[in-house]
Parts: C-alpha cells; structure tokens; sequence
C-alpha cells in the first residue's frame, strides 16, 4: 500500500522515539540527558548488561554500538513486535492521534510528482542566490550589508534576489525545460488575467529560502525593496509543497542546535532568526508571517519542552504573545510550556542584537517569564480593583482561563499561581492588630491607607474590651467553619480578604485560608499545621463558642458551612456599623460628653459582654433584625440595652 506524501514526515514529527523505545527497555539514567533526547539503554535485540543502545530523540533515530541495530520508530516497531511495514505505521499513527489514509494507487505517482516540484523549487534557489551578485542586486546587497549580514551568513541562509522584472524567473525556468504547469503548481508564477504570459510571483524583493525538516526547498519569503510595496514581506501562495501553518523557517537546523542544548527561541521573522543564528543563538525559528498555530506548537514541543518566545516589545508583539497564550493553554502538558522574552520598548531581537550585543539578549532570554506570569499581566495591567464587582470580574475571566486547561494537574498548579499573584495584589500589608495599615488599591499597585482610628475611639471600653471580644468570637466561627468546610470559600473570598482579625492567630489562618483553601481540607490544614503547628486548628474548634456551632460539628456540610458564614459575617458588618456610629456620636459630642458619655459607653459594654458570653446558649434562636438580618435573641437583648444606654428607646419601630 503507497501512502500520499508527506504523511511519513507528519508521523515521525509527531511521534516522539524515546516514549515508543521507552516501553521496551529500562534507561541508564546515570549515562542518558533527557532533556536533550539523548537516551541510553541495554539493547533489546541482543542480551548484554552495558547501555550500548542510543536514541537520538532529536533526530528520531536509534543505534546500538554492540549489535549495530539501527532505525526510526517504524524500524522499531516493527522489529520488536514482529509486525510489517504498514501494520506497525498503523500503530503509531494510533498512538499519534493521525488516521492512516485509505489506499491510494496513484501515491507513488503524487510522491514522484512532490519530488519533482522540488527540483524545480531548488532550481529556483540557484537563479535568486545567481540574481543578488549581478549588477540588478547591487540595492539588495548594500541593505544586507547594512544590516550587520556577511557573506558566509548570505551562503548558509541561501538568500538571493529576485529582479524588478515580470517574467525574470519564468523565462530562466522554461528556458532550462521546466514545464510551465510545475512553475505555476510551485507558486512561482501566476497565470495572467488578460491573457498574456504567467508573471513572476516575487519581483524586486530579496528572497528567502523556506525548507521543511527535511531540508527540501518548498517555498520563499521575500523582502520588498520598495518602500511603496504594499506587502513588505510575501510568502509564497499555499501548493502541493508548502502549507505555512504546518511550517516553520530554519526548522532543521534549530532542531540540530537545539539538540546541542541551546535554547529554542521562536523569533518574529526572517532576518531576527538569521541575526539570532549569527550572534550564536542557532536555535531560531520563526512562523510564516502569521500567529503561530497549533500544529507549529506541536512541531516546537518535539524540539523542546519549553521553547522561548521572543517578541517585540510594542503593543503588537504583546497581542502576539496573548494570542500564543490562548493557543497554548488548552494544550499544555506535564513538562510542556512556553516562556515569552519581551525586547525593550519598539526593539526587535535583530535590532538589540546590532544596539548592544549578544550580551543584552541573552539577558532579556535570562529574564523570560513563565506563561502564567504573562496570562495574569494580561488581567491586570491598567486596571484599578477598588470595588468587589472589579475583583470579581479579575477572578471570572482568570477562572475562565485557566479551565481551557485540559490537564487536571496543571489546571491545579496554574490555580495556585493564579491565587498567589492575587495575594500579591489584595493582601493588607503591615497591618498589626489595633494599628494603622496599609490596603492595596489597583491592578498597578496603588496602596491606599486604612483610616486611623481617633484616640477618643480607641481609649474608650467599648472598642479596647467589648468590640474586640465580640469580634474575635465571630472571626473565630468563621475561619473555623471555612477550614473544615473549604469548598465553600470562593464565595466569600473578597470578603475575607478585607476581615480585619483582631488578633495576630487569626491574621494567619486567614492568610493560609486565602493561599490554600482551594486545595481541599486535608491540605490546607497540612499548610496550617505547617505554619502554625498541628495544634492550631484543634485549638480553634475547641473553643466553647465554636465547638457548639452546628457547621463545626458537621464539617463537609456546605449547605450549612455557607449560611453559617454568611450569618457570622453579617453580624460583624452590623456591630462595626454600630461601632461606627458611636464613635461619630462621640466625636460630635466632643468635650460636652463628659461623665455623663463615658457613663453611658461604660454601660453599654458591659452590657454587650454580659449578652456575649450568652450567645452559645441560645445559638439557633434567631430573629430578624432591623436590617434583615439574622440576630440571636441576645444580640438583641445586647443590642436594645445598649440603644437605651445611647437615650434610644428599646422598641425598634417607635
């Protein structure tokens, strides 16, 4: 059975030899470099106890030095599982995700055909490399010269000239016999439409070769001399040969550095990969003039795990990068990622390389960031997250983002970047108990400070006893049922974020809450008893008033863990309102208040401490306050007392 062409290139790109070898024998960890593809093991056709066999991942051949077997991935599987030709590409096309096509009698003529076309594409190299040292080049050359390139970088890269001229190449083509079909099913021409001879598809450009992996010619980019042309750069059209979403330029011998332990670095074009390749950095590639594709990610993971994307640093090369990230993401895998370099401000790699030197580039390759980095850049940056409805709207669209993630485990640990960034972003800073912080306001890092609590507030026995107990009971009931209960706490996380713990414990649990709570209760009470020792969370629930809570005595239950909060975080948002009001009803009494306020304040706490130390009796009695909410009975006796301490009278409607 023929195959149509290319499909054996396709297969062997896509299958990676040392997973399908890696199932037969066991690697000599000691001797093999993984992450350069260079694999050694005891040979599995014939017995011996050294590693004499290599795979050359990077190449995708193997050999043995002691029985001097040697092959591809079809050769192996073919030879081990005693299979044909055909049966063993069925199974790795299985493996591969690619279906082997149906019989097709006329392949080995498409293949002859592909072949020939090629001929003609190389015949083709030689008259542009002919055209850029005759007189017609000179203008092409002085600008090649004038962008740093030598004559040793012009011969490996193969670039040449096409003339200003309509039927320059077709004339030297036909003249050499080529029939005027290949040259049109080349993309080197195109027929005209008045009727008159086919023209030349580049014209006064300088010209780049485009092979495939295997180093065949299959298509041209070319470079307008013109400054008026109205496409700078042109590839060739789509052909038999060259279809540029599956394609990358200087792909073999990126391949070949890559494997040598340079770093794959995808340029934007052309001449940053040569000036890349020339200033050392010969793992360069770069698409075709377009975004890259999902089968150009593809191709770049076979040569490496984490390629480097090197963009330019203006508006355009940072939508280039979010629109890899959005490609990417969906598709990653364990190992599997990419790292995005960004150049200073209107530079490209080709023009830092001429500013400053293979130093500053390396630098800028040094500091490329991690995908996750970018992806939250992308988020943030420019944005101001002074209210809840902004925060929320940060965490959809990250949230939406990272589900694209197929794999569950990178899905995860994205997750806890993602979480930590934010911590980065809405922490409360430097903020110790009773004392004045710091709150960060905005996506660019604006801090915006807590106001200071007055001196008259801060002194008087209803903050520094009974506000601060009050509040460390309810703070207590919630992070106890949160940790027991963590499913439910994306719900209330901007709210826990701005609680302002009474207490430096309790700061911490809420802090490890916010970092942790997304990985399940068993971690996060791990990376408690990590931080604060085994006892913390036992020493919490222990507590009188929290042990008697339902949703402690029931963990796992959210129905329950969810009101609970909600209850608790209403009543502190009540008695801080409350709290508000007398310490502005203290300020506007000023001086006048006297005995007479401080007897009435004096009253009042102690009056909510008395109510307080009641509430785990009556827990479930629950009536609705003023303001909606749920109340205990005596929170509402606290709460009437301490009205008619203030001059109020105790029913609520009069």
């Amino acid at each position: 059975m023929s195959l149509p062409p290319g499909f054996l290139d396709e297969l062997r790109t896509r299958t990676s030899l040392s997973q399908v070898v890696g199932r037969k024998v066991m690697w000599d960890n000691r001797k093999s470099n993984q992450g350069k593809g260079d694999m050694w093991a005891p040979c599995p056709f014939h017995h011996e106890k050294t590693a004499s066999f290599h795979v050359d991942d990077r190449k995708g051949y193997y050999y043995c030095f002691g029985c001097h077997a040697k092959g591809d991935a079809i050769s192996f599987v073919r030879e081990t599982e005693n299979v044909d030709f055909m049966e063993a590409v069925k199974i790795l096309a299985q493996e591969a995700g690619m279906t082997v096509p149906e019989r097709d009698p006329q392949a080995q003529q498409k293949a002859d055909r592909r072949t020939e076309l090629i001929e003609v594409m190389e015949m083709a190299v030689r008259h542009f490399r002919m055209s850029l040292s005759t007189g017609a080049g000179a203008t092409a050359r002085e600008y090649l010269v004038g962008r740093g390139l030598k004559e040793d970088a012009l011969e490996r890269f193969e670039i040449g000239f096409a003339p200003d001229g309509w039927q320059g190449l077709w004339d030297h083509l036909t003249g050499k016999g080529v029939e005027p079909q290949k040259i049109l099913d080349c993309g080197l021409a195109k027929a005209s439409q008045r009727g008159g001879k086919p023209y030349d598809t580049f014209r006064n450009r300088i010209m780049f070769p485009i092979r495939d992996v295997r180093g065949r010619c299959i298509a041209f980019g070319g470079r307008a001399m013109d400054p008026d042309d109205n496409a700078k750069y042109l590839n060739s059209p789509e052909t038999e040969l060259f279809d540029k979403s599956h394609t990358l330029y200087n792909h073999a011998p990126a391949r070949e550095a890559a494997g040598k332990g340079q770093p794959l670095i995808v340029a934007e074009g052309y001449m940053d990969v040569i000036a890349l390749s020339e200033a050392g950095f010969e793992a360069a590639v770069a698409p075709l003039g377009t975004a890259v594709t999902e089968h150009q990610l593809q191709l770049l993971w076979r040569i490496a795990d984490e390629p480097i994307v090197a963009l330019d640093g203006d508006t355009a090369g940072l939508r280039a990068a979010y629109r890899v990230i959005d490609l990417a993401l969906p598709l990653l895998e364990a190992g599997k990622s990419l790292r995005f370099a960004l150049m200073p401000e209107g530079q490209d790699p080709d023009d830092l390389l001429r500013r400053e030197g293979a130093g500053a580039v390396q630098g800028v390759l040094d500091a490329a960031m991690p995908m996750v980095t970018l992806l939250w850049q992308r988020e943030t940056e420019g944005r101001q997250y002074d209210s809840p409805e902004r925060r929320a709207a940060l965490d959809k669209a990250l949230r939406e983002k990272i589900q694209l993630i197929k794999d569950p485990s990178i899905r995860h640990h994205y997750g806890q970047a993602v979480k930590d960034l934010r911590w980065q972003l809405f922490n409360p800073r430097n903020t110790q108990p009773g004392g004045q912080g710091q709150r960060r306001g905005g996506g660019k890092g604006k801090w915006t400070p807590i106001a200071p609590v007055r001196a008259e507030t801060k002194s008087s026995l209803l903050v520094t006893s009974d506000e601060k107990a009050y509040g460390a009971l309810r703070e207590a009931v919630i992070l106890a049922v949160l940790i027991l209960t963590p499913e439910v706490m994306e719900e209330f996380e901007s709210r826990i974020e701005d609680l302002p713990c009474t207490g430096p414990d309790h700061a911490r649990l809420r802090d490890l809450l916010l970092r942790h709570g997304d990985t399940g209760a068993e971690s996060l009470r791990e990376y408690i008893a990590a931080e604060m020792g085994p006892e913390a969370v036992e020493n919490l629930c222990r507590r009188p008033h929290v042990a008697l809570i339902p949703a402690v005595r029931r963990p796992g239950d959210q129905d329950l863990a969810r009101q609970t909060v909600k209850e608790e975080l209403e009543k502190l948002d009540a008695a801080r309102g409350l709290e508000q009001e007398i310490s502005e009803a203290t300020e506007d009494i000023g001086g006048m208040a006297g005995e007479f306020m401080t007897h009435r304040l004096k009253a009042a706490a102690q009056a909510r401490e008395s109510a307080t130390r009641s509430v785990q009796e009556d827990q479930t009695e629950y009536e609705i306050g003023a303001n909606g909410a749920p109340i205990s009975r005596s929170e509402k006796e606290a709460f009437d007392a301490l009205l008619e301490t203030m001059g109020f009278p105790k029913n609520h409607d009069e």
